[in-house]
């Protein structure tokens, strides 16, 4: 198999090739693949100041936006996941994660947002790759977008013609090809070493865990402690924070395993790993609803 890895997402993303093909097709097709995970970066990224997600952030509430196809696409299918999770997925965290130092802040705004209100309606998706913004909010795609870069980066191979690779970004990937594939998963409690390995085959599967994100926050002021939880200073101090977050009470996840979701979409495996994580339960009624299974590794 041949490979090759780029840093994008936040991550290093590897794509393995196994078909048989001269120079010029091999590198055409890692690099049409590459392309089309760097569009999805750049329209996408929360950290880029001149990305379509940071338009859409800024931009006033009553704003009517055209959007990418890519980018209508994610925020129609995270309006679908927080439907059919009755919101324990929601894209709506910025604030939180802003607020515990685990995404940049943009600017003083940020502060305004707090306290987390949960299930409320930031966007509304219009006909024709339009959209409407319905109130002052910060939305991190982080959830599904890296999820989806792998989806794009698979159909740019296959565009190519190559039927046996891997994509893998970070630990969400998809194979294609009927040579099964074995995934290691990291142990949530020494994620140097490997807990279990699974077998995958023309699927997609996502894993998400706290174990590097996890961190603790002190705040010696009842003022810091309502600003970066939401909760009064006598329960929040010193609270455990990770980039994980509970889409509904919008408190981080923390004291979790790893929660490893298969599905014929790496969109939505990464989103239903959230919604997973977020439930404590492997065997959520809403996994059916995209054909997809799930499992956690306790700590």
């Amino acid at each position: 198999m041949k490979r090759r890895a780029q840093p994008w997402l936040g991550t290093l993303v590897d794509i393995g090739i196994a078909d048989t093909l001269d120079e010029m097709r091999l590198q055409a097709a890692f690099g049409a693949a590459f392309q089309r995970i760097a569009l999805i970066h750049q329209l996408m990224s929360f950290h880029a100041p001149d990305s379509e997600l940071t338009r859409i952030n800024r931009a006033e509430p009553g704003s009517l936006l055209s959007i990418h196809p890519h980018t209508y696409t994610v925020l129609s299918a995270a309006q679908r996941l927080t439907q059919a999770s009755k919101g324990l997925f929601d894209i709506r965290i910025a604030s939180r994660l802003m607020a515990w130092d685990l995404l940049p802040r943009m600017d003083e705004a940020a502060r305004s947002l707090l306290p987390y209100q949960p299930q409320a309606v930031a966007y509304e998706l219009l006909p024709d790759h339009r959209l409407k913004k319905l109130r002052q909010d910060w939305l991190d795609l982080g959830g599904v977008a890296k999820g989806y870069a792998v989806d794009q980066a698979i159909a740019a191979l296959q565009e190519c013609g190559i039927r046996d690779a891997c994509v893998n970004a970070g630990g969400d990937l998809r194979v294609i090809g009927d040579r099964p594939v074995a995934i290691g998963l990291r142990h949530p409690a020494d994620p140097t070493r490997s807990a279990h390995t699974v077998s995958l085959q023309n699927a997609a599967m996502a894993t998400s865990a706290t174990y590097f994100s996890q961190r603790q926050l002190k705040m010696p002021t009842r003022e810091q402690a309502i600003e970066y939880t939401g909760a009064p200073a006598s329960i929040a101090r010193d609270q455990t924070v990770s980039a994980l977050v509970h889409g509904i009470s919008g408190a981080a996840l923390t004291d979790l395993g790893s929660v490893s979701v298969r599905a014929a979409e790496c969109l939505w495996a990464d989103g239903l790993t959230k919604v997973v994580a977020a439930s404590g339960n492997a065997q959520h009624p809403c996994l059916a609803e995209f054909a997809a299974n799930a499992f956690i590794i306790d700590i």
